[in-house]
Formats: C-alpha cells, sequence, structure tokens
C-alpha cells in the first residue's frame, strides 16, 4: 500500500510517504506559507521515491483540531488532488496523532486552542488502536477533564503554555509530560493506512476538517 499524508494544522508543514511500511516524510517550519509550500513538497517527495501520485492508494490529511485557516487548507489539498485523481481520503484528529508520536500507551493530549483554552482528549492504547477515554472537546486548562489512575503522560502545546495547571489538574496522575510535540504526518500515515485496509476511507467530497470551536469569530460574549 502506498498512501500520502500531510498536515499544515500548525505553523509547520509536514507531509509523510507510506512506501508498503516504509515511512518517507518532510517537515519545514512554515509559519503562514503553508499554500506556497505544500505542493512543491509534495512533488518533491514523490519525486525522491520515483512514485506519481496517480500511484498512491489514498490521501489522509491532517483534519483537527487546529488553525482553522492550517485545516482548510490540508482538506482542500486533498480533496483537489484526491478528486483528480480518484482517490479516497481519510481525515486524522491531530490529538490522536499526538498521542501516537508518545509512543505510550496512556496519552493525555492538549493543544493551545489561544483565548486561554486548549484542544483536549486523552486515548488508551490496545491492540487493536487507540481507544478514545476522553472525547476531543475544547476547554479552560483549570477544567480539563480528570482521569483516573497513574502513569499516564501529558503532551502537546497546551502542556507548554499551561503547564503549572494542567500539572496541577493532573497531579498523581502524569508521570511524564512532552510539551513540545507537534502534529505530524509521520504519525498520520501510521494510523490512516490500516484504516484504508479496514474500508474507513471516504469520498473526497465527504471528507471536512475538525474544527471543534465553531464560533471562533463570535465575540466572546456571544461563544
Amino acid at each position: 500500500m502506498k498512501v500520502l499524508a500531510f498536515d499544515t494544522s500548525t505553523e509547520y508543514c509536514s507531509l509523510a510517504l507510506w512506501l508498503d511500511g516504509e515511512i518517507r516524510n518532510r517537515e519545514v517550519l512554515a509559519g503562514q506559507r503553508h499554500s506556497e509550500l505544500l505542493l512543491p513538497l509534495l512533488h518533491e517527495l514523490l519525486e525522491e521515491a520515483g512514485l506519481t501520485l496517480a500511484q498512491m492508494d489514498g490521501i489522509a490529511f491532517g483534519a483537527g483540531p487546529g488553525s482553522f485557516t492550517g485545516l482548510r487548507i490540508a482538506c482542500g489539498v486533498a480533496q483537489g488532488l484526491a478528486f483528480g485523481m480518484n482517490l479516497p481520503v481519510i481525515g486524522i484528529s491531530t490529538l490522536e496523532a499526538l498521542a501516537q508520536q508518545t509512543g505510550d500507551a496512556n496519552v493525555i493530549v492538549a493543544i493551545d486552542a489561544r483565548m486561554s483554552e486548549i484542544y483536549h482528549a486523552s486515548y488508551t492504547k490496545s491492540v487493536d488502536g487507540w481507544q478514545v477515554v476522553s472525547e476531543p472537546s475544547l476547554c479552560l486548562p483549570q477544567q480539563a477533564p480528570t482521569m483516573s489512575g497513574i502513569n499516564w503522560t501529558g503532551c502537546g502545546s497546551g502542556f507548554a503554555k499551561y503547564d503549572e495547571t494542567l500539572r496541577s489538574r493532573y497531579q498523581g496522575s502524569i508521570g511524564r509530560i512532552a510539551g513540545d510535540l507537534s502534529p505530524r504526518a509521520r504519525e498520520m500515515v501510521q494510523l490512516a493506512v490500516p484504516r484504508f485496509l479496514g474500508g474507513l476511507a471516504l469520498d473526497p467530497a465527504d471528507a471536512a476538517p475538525f474544527y471543534i470551536r465553531n464560533k471562533v469569530a463570535l465575540k466572546e460574549s456571544k461563544r
């Protein structure tokens, strides 16, 4: 199986190519230049592998949560490429991709959502993959869902920005914190492949970003 994945949900632009178990990847600090950099990097990655887009079995993209503009870019590019080549697509949660990146089995993910809030979710890993313990949500750090048990790993930019608050919130539950992790296409393609094989892919027309905060443009009082 050959799968292409990319993510533009943060200030980074990352891409990964799954080639029958081998992963090739690219990552650059894009700032606000995702739309300018994504396609050239994509073509560079395919050319290096000696492949064309037509040889892919599917396309995966970082569906969110994350930067609104970044999510729209990734989804739009995935749809455009997939329509042109008649390929299926899968959107991968940035929160689950972060959990995958830790290499641990019990993970609390918190991404800085700005406006003093975080995108939050927690997962445990089993032989069948990641199981959701706490559904993805938008919340204040001091109101993050609590977890039972110990030896949880905390990861994501939310733990970097609200370290003291989240440490206090999860006192006694967290054994390790990795606040420097950002969502990457490398983990997204790892998560996408078994879903393609399991028949969980979507028609490009049905692909959509996962925003969580749908009323970002409203004033705080109205949200």
